[in-house]
């Protein structure tokens, strides 16, 4: 795609599929550069590197309770009628670097995680003893390795522990912690700037004339970004005015990954600010996709670094399915992560449901045990109805109606 200056791109034909706009959004993103973070800072960053174990994990033998490191085969009279009775010698907290040596016929208290000493096979829960500070006694029979972490047991040097392409969320912090890594090689959190236009918008708290409606959609999609695992900022209402949409975007460019608009594309409609104002600045492509809600939809880039940006529908349920459709993709494609669309599931239909003919629709639900339940107000600017779905219905194209007790395909919402 080419710079400033190009011409838009309105294309009036029968409207494309889902997997089609998907597609040709997909093709068009190149992935951020790869950068080298310190662990704090590589949460939702996806990783660019495979990480390896330096070390073994554990890195040594250790307990894995408080309680007595032994020879199992000194418990092997140990009941809880005949207790054995061993004289304790040492004390190994977790951290202590000395070294300590079990003698037969001994024991030595230890913490859970200390290193077990040299010469023990097994390790005695404190339960199961009366606790004792100069001699232990032992009710119970232990096996060898019992309550002992071997080195290696968890994974061994050289293992890879994390594939380049995974999503950085707590779980795989811990691990690049664990493998010694404080900094790891990612791709990082893209750049999400939304705007929404119309000149019927005002701020929330501010008060409401005739004609005017509080604009939900920046604060909703600028929302769903930051889920979606990028770092995202809303701008402040612009009119609809090209010369105000076009300075506003233009003013974005240095600072974003990707672009989000609302409102301003109907198809045809004579207050098409951002169709008209987006003429002057990159190559973008308005269709239609047969999809309810949200069938007009524009995607292209902007500027000589090829900024993606999505203009979206202004109804806002138009304009969250689109984010979850289209926008959602493409954040995860410019971290090169291969969690790219929501999870689907299986559900049973609690009620029946209705679809316009070649159009696939997404309806609002909720998903509970296997069951799914369609809401009332599907209409694509009842925001209300949205506030209470946690899934969306999937009604494929060629149906029109689909009866209570149906099996559907459910997109399952953050």
């Amino acid at each position: 795609m080419t710079g400033a200056g190009a011409a838009i791109g309105i294309v009036d034909r029968p409207p494309i599929s889902v997997e089609a706009h998907q597609s040709a959004i997909l093709q068009a993103i190149t992935p951020l550069a790869a950068v080298s973070v310190g662990l704090a800072s590589a949460e939702g960053c996806v990783l660019a590197e495979d990480v390896t174990a330096a070390v073994s994990l554990p890195s040594f033998d250790n307990s894995g309770m408080d309680g007595y490191a032994i020879q199992a085969a000194d418990t092997e009279l140990s009941s809880e009628r005949t207790a054995v009775t061993l004289p304790v010698t040492a004390e190994i907290a977790a951290g202590d670097t000395a070294t300590y040596r079990l003698l037969p016929g001994t024991a030595i208290k230890i913490m859970t995680g200390a290193r077990l000493p040299a010469g023990a096979d097994a390790v005695v829960p404190v339960e199961w003893t009366n606790g004792g500070a100069e001699h232990v006694e032992i009710y119970r029979r232990v096996d060898p390795g019992n309550a002992v972490r071997r080195a290696g047991g968890d994974a061994v040097a050289g293992e890879t522990l994390l594939r380049q392409g995974v999503r950085m969320r707590p779980m795989q912090i811990a691990v690049a912690a664990s493998a010694g890594r404080a900094a790891i090689r990612v791709r990082p959190r893209p750049r999400a700037v939304v705007l929404s236009t119309g000149n019927e918008l005002t701020e929330p708290g501010t008060p409401l004339v005739p004609g005017q409606i509080w604009d939900s959609n920046s604060y909703m999609l600028a929302a769903a970004a930051r889920e979606a695992g990028a770092l995202a900022d809303r701008r402040s209402v612009v009119p609809d005015d090209p010369a105000g949409v076009l300075p506003a975007l233009q003013d974005q460019l240095a600072h974003a990954d990707l672009l989000v608009t609302t409102g301003g594309v109907s198809m045809g409609g004579e207050h098409d600010v951002v169709k008209a104002a987006l003429q002057e600045l990159g190559t973008v492509t308005f269709t239609k996709v047969a999809v309810q809600p949200g069938m007009p939809q524009g995607f292209g880039t902007l500027g000589e670094d090829q900024v993606p940006i999505f203009t979206l529908p202004g109804n806002p349920v138009s304009a969250y399915v689109s984010f979850q459709l289209f926008v959602r993709p493409a954040i995860a494609a410019l971290q090169g992560a291969d969690d790219l669309r929501l999870p689907t599931v299986r559900a049973t239909l609690a009620a029946p449901v209705r679809s316009p003919e070649g159009r696939r629709s997404y309806l609002r639900g909720v998903l509970g045990d296997g069951i799914v339940t369609p809401l009332s107000g599907q209409g694509s600017h009842q925001i209300a109805a949205l506030g209470k779905a946690n899934a969306l219905i999937m009604v494929p194209e060629q149906e029109t109606r689909l009866p209570q007790g149906d099996t559907v395909e459910v997109l399952v919402l953050p």
